[in-house]
């Protein structure tokens, strides 16, 4: 079995399979060492120093891509945030619903619960189903349902000035199955 392994080239550091991520980066560091040779040896230490700085700023530009920091940067990568500001705790939560089931004039769902109610929906809505709830409201009407959509809908104002508690609970177990 140990003949067999060193045979294979088991004891190699570098794997003889093209496309690996070993092999690649093999060949990239015998090619960086031999750019570096080459500097040295016509146009002496100083263009072999520029040439590391260069080689040394291009692998971690490389390595950062391929680690995904062009996400963590805010580069193209970077995946929509559909939440504004933080997300939403359940001491919040239990706030917003007593406050809500407390309107009597419907200014607390006008201004903090459904602007709520639809950042929630429409983050769902685009996560698991792929749809955009203000571009693509007949799809997202369809899939929350005629009879909880008016109450979400960002296109009208919703069918009642305040919110009654079953549907309220409505909404949030559709949000849940969503």
């Amino acid at each position: 079995m140990r003949a067999r392994a060193r045979i294979r080239g088991a004891a190699d550091p570098v794997p003889r399979t093209p496309g690996s991520v070993r092999h690649s980066f093999a060949v990239l560091a015998g090619v960086a060492l031999a750019t570096e040779a080459l500097l040295f040896l016509t146009d002496g230490a100083a263009a072999a120093a520029t040439g590391l700085a260069l080689i040394t700023a291009a692998a971690l530009a490389l390595g950062l891509h391929a680690a995904g920091g062009g996400a963590r940067d805010g580069g193209p990568r970077e995946r929509v945030r559909l939440l504004d500001g933080r997300s939403p705790a359940l001491g919040r939560w239990r706030r917003l619903v007593a406050d809500t089931l407390a309107d009597e004039d419907g200014t607390h769902l006008r201004t903090v619960m459904r602007p709520h109610l639809q950042r929630l929906f429409a983050a769902r809505l685009a996560e698991r189903h792929g749809v955009e709830m203000y571009r693509d409201a007949e799809r997202a009407g369809a899939l929350i349902g005629d009879a909880l959509w008016p109450w979400i809908d960002p296109g009208a104002t919703p069918p009642r000035p305040t919110l009654p508690e079953p549907v309220l609970r409505s909404l949030l177990d559709r949000l849940d199955s969503l």
